[in-house]
């Protein structure tokens, strides 16, 4: 196996159980390295994470190569794209970027006379207006390049997944259920009317019995018997 080969494998083989290892966002269409290396030095410096390698892919694209120490899930990767484009690149049309997990081959000839290969940052702007190389690139340059890159170690990648990570939604607030305070007696409640009328002086029995029949607040069968008291007799 080549020096190339052994690098590759080190960095962007297949984790455990199929798990991804390798991590490329693809931006261009048209290719910019201002806007590319932007991302390439600000998740070096916010998310304390090494520095990806960077590959001119053709189709006048830059591409962006994360290694994971241990393999992550789909989920995760997802993730970590989305949180990269909304920090970075929320002003990018979304046909421009490209997010991989089934990582290309590189250096190979992506279109005839047209190689995708890895390049070092201090030389990725030269290639901005043709991103690809005309001849196949060096393949113990290549090894070179790929040595000089480290892995995220797991503790990296949680910490930089909890940053990128959308804000959970807020938790709506529990609601207060407190037992109704007692009322307290108000000067200005009226006082609830007795049910039975005031006591009324009679002299003359029958004018008392009317007085009972004819009451709406005393019981029916108090009224029925005042009404039969009054009927004439027999």
């Amino acid at each position: 196996m080549s020096r190339l080969a052994t690098e590759f494998q080190r960095l962007y083989a297949s984790g455990p159980e199929g798990s991804v290892r390798a991590l490329v966002l693809d931006v261009g269409r048209p290719s910019d390295w201002e806007l590319l290396g932007a991302v390439w030095r600000g998740v070096q410096l916010d998310l304390s994470l090494p520095a990806p390698g960077i590959a001119i892919a053709g189709e006048n694209s830059y591409q962006l190569w994360f290694s994971l120490q241990q393999g992550c899930s789909d989920g995760e990767a997802s993730v970590f794209f989305d949180g990269v484009k909304a920090r970075y690149l929320s002003g990018v049309a979304a046909p421009r970027i490209r997010c991989l997990k089934d990582v290309p081959v590189v250096p190979a000839e992506v279109r005839e006379g047209q190689w995708s290969a890895f390049v070092a940052p201090d030389l990725a702007p030269v290639f901005v207006e043709a991103t690809w190389l005309d001849i196949p690139p060096g393949v113990e340059g290549q090894a070179d390049l790929l040595k000089s890159l480290k892995s995220i170690t797991t503790q990296a990648w949680r910490e930089a997944l909890a940053q990128l990570a959308p804000p959970a939604p807020p938790t709506p607030p529990t609601p207060q259920y407190l037992a109704p305070a007692s009322a307290s007696p108000s000067s200005d409640v009226a006082p609830v009317s007795s049910t039975h009328s005031p006591a009324t002086a009679f002299s003359d029995p029958r004018a008392f019995l009317l007085h009972v029949m004819n009451d709406a607040t005393v019981p029916m069968a108090l009224r029925m018997e005042a009404a039969k008291a009054l009927l004439p007799r027999t």
